[in-house]
């Protein structure tokens, strides 16, 4: 089906989505944080990318403005808690710089999944 690239500093995380995403017939290629992902990203033609907001090195904001700038037309979906950067609303942020779609962790499976499909339908 499509190539997903899911970026996230948190391993369980990156595990969760890669096996729901798997099971839906999904490539998933995985990094730790956006700079290993903008390279994943790069290595092949890529469908959409998942990414948290908040991580170590180079944070999702910075990795969603890059990807747009290299690939218009890419879908990426936007995750995050909020953590420490909460009440600076970094989903709504992220909407506003590119991503197609933004979500708050906790996912709900369902609900990722509908997203994940109607962007890639």
């Amino acid at each position: 089906m499509a190539r997903v690239v899911v970026i996230d500093d948190n391993p369980a995380i990156l595990d969760i989505l890669s096996k729901v995403l798997a099971r839906e017939g999904h490539e998933v290629v995985v990094a730790a944080d956006g700079a290993l992902g903008e390279a994943r990203v790069a290595e092949a033609p890529t469908d959409l990318v998942v990414t948290d907001i908040i991580m170590p090195n180079r944070e999702g904001l910075e990795t969603i403005i890059e990807l747009k700038r290299r690939q218009p037309g890419l879908r990426i979906i936007a995750i995050s808690g909020g953590g420490r950067m909460r009440k600076l609303d970094v989903l709504e942020m992220a909407g506003r710089i590119g991503a197609d779609r933004v979500i708050e962790k906790p996912l709900d499976r369902a609900a990722f999944l509908a997203t994940v499909r109607e962007l890639l339908d």
